[in-house]
């Protein structure tokens, strides 16, 4: 398993791969990045990077995220949200085909090892709140401001 970091504007990203896809991309706080990027992970470097200077919206790479047949299901769905769109939980648990299961699918939801990636900071509250992200709402505010079609801008 390979390793390589890159400096983005919420922190210090991880990612994690091998010539099998990229199975982990993370955020983290203290670690120092390495220069060194590995040749199996150059591209997700790259197009994450893209991602943050506002020029990607979506991401073609081989992904080998590791986890159960269901949140495998719901990672798959959460890749079919749009940039710039959100869903809740609800939502995402009637499009699985079973609205009872919001907590398995938020569950599932929390385990997504493949930040920004898998776009599980879309899915939101019923009622519009920001709610339950690993990388922390500072960062899923970021992250959905960062790609809302509207910007706002100061009027001083």
């Amino acid at each position: 398993m390979e390793t390589a970091y890159l400096e983005t504007p919420i922190g210090l990203a991880k990612f994690e791969g091998d010539e099998d896809g990229l199975s982990a991309v993370s955020v983290l706080s203290d670690k120092k990045p390495s220069d060194i990027i590995p040749e199996v992970l150059e591209d997700a470097v790259y197009q994450l990077k893209e991602y943050f200077e506002g020029k990607r919206k979506h991401f073609n790479l081989k992904l080998n995220p590791q986890g159960t047949d269901f949140q495998k299901k719901v990672w798959e769905a959460l890749q079919e949200i749009p940039f710039g769109k959100t869903v809740s939980y609800l939502e995402l648990s009637k499009q699985l085909g079973d609205p009872k299961a919001i907590r398995a699918v938020a569950s599932a939801n929390g385990k997504n090892p493949l930040w920004i990636i898998i776009p599980c900071h879309r899915v939101i509250g019923s009622n519009g709140d920001l709610v339950g992200y690993a990388g922390g709402l500072h960062r899923k505010k970021w992250l959905l401001d960062h790609e809302s079609p509207v910007k706002q801008t100061s009027l001083f």
